[in-house]
């Protein structure tokens, strides 16, 4: 499942805000605090609809009932004003955090690697953006894909400032930080960060121009600041290089958020080849050594539809969890 699905099925779920709850919680906060995961594993909207309802608000009250800690919604962005406040209010009253979301994604054009004017002047709006609804929703990190490689042809003149050829590997990168950076510059008086995503090229983002984990390391230290860290999404990394726990081991300085997901499949953990309880038991073990929390994003689908899956969705983060 590509981002740009889980976008839009999670802006069709937050059309407008339910005036009577279709779902009641059922636990009170002391129950809700004995059930709770040891990492904060995210939901995003519609994962749990057939359980919960239409609603978001509904959903996020099941989430919390379950033991989730955290709630991811990649579109939240382009959801109604009130509805965002709303959603901000909800996970503040039942002690959850709110994950990322996205800020600005570019799939198939240079917009960092080949900047011209129009292009970085969206990327900047975004991020001016981003501020406002992150307030909103107390929010902390939010996910920025840096556009795709150049493919500079001679004959075409939308990204011919830098000439007609291709530009070589270490000038797109320059470019890449140099962006960035103006970025950081919006973003640090506000105490927030951008989380840089490498994508597989194999499954879903072919041509995308950051991949490896290695090369997002590189940048943000390269970047130099809290405002640019790495989302580690472990099902893009699993097929994009594998060797994970080293690799999480190698970025954990410069990692801001996490998404999983099993492959193939890409749906909840158990369905797949990663073990997945040794990787969150990493996570964890490590983060209580450093005082970190990081949200784990469950950004992937459920391996059998409706209220059965959803429930085999937490029955699989129980066992993943259970370490």
């Amino acid at each position: 499942m590509k981002r740009r699905d889980f976008v839009r099925n999670g802006l069709l779920a937050g059309a407008a805000l339910a005036s009577t709850p279709l779902f009641t919680p059922s636990l009170n906060a002391s129950t809700r605090s004995m059930q709770k995961f040891k990492l904060r594993y995210a939901p995003h909207p519609n994962m749990f609809k057939a359980s919960a309802g239409d609603a978001i608000i509904d959903q996020i009250k099941f989430a919390a009932d379950q033991g989730f800690t955290a709630w991811e919604d990649n579109g939240i962005a382009g959801r109604p004003v009130e509805l965002q406040a709303k959603i901000g209010q909800t996970l503040d009253s039942l002690g959850m955090k709110m994950g990322v979301f996205v800020a600005y994604a570019s799939f198939d054009k240079p917009t960092f690697t080949r900047p011209d004017a129009d292009s970085t002047e969206e990327i900047l709006s975004n991020m001016r953006n981003a501020v406002e609804v992150a307030k909103r929703v107390n929010a902390t990190h939010f996910t920025v894909v840096p556009g795709s490689v150049d493919q500079q042809h001679p004959d075409d003149g939308k990204w011919n400032k830098y000439g007609g050829s291709r530009l070589s590997e270490g000038y797109q990168t320059a470019n890449a930080i140099d962006l960035l950076r103006r970025c950081a510059e919006i973003l640090e008086p506000h105490d927030l960060a951008m989380v840089l995503e490498p994508l597989n090229w194999h499954a879903n983002h072919g041509g995308v121009f950051l991949e490896r984990s290695d090369q997002a390391y590189a940048l943000c230290r390269a970047v130099d600041s809290p405002a640019c860290k790495i989302l580690f999404d472990i099902y893009h990394q699993q097929i994009a290089e594998g060797n994970l726990i080293p690799n999480i081991k190698m970025c954990w300085s410069e990692i801001g958020y996490f998404q999983v997901g099993d492959n193939p499949g890409r749906k909840e953990p158990g369905t797949g080849e990663i073990n997945y309880r040794n990787v969150f038991k990493y996570i964890y073990d490590r983060s209580k050594e450093e005082g970190k929390d990081f949200v784990v994003g469950m950004e992937h689908g459920n391996s059998i539809k409706g209220a059965e899956g959803e429930q085999a969705v937490i029955d699989a983060y129980r066992q993943a969890d259970s370490f």
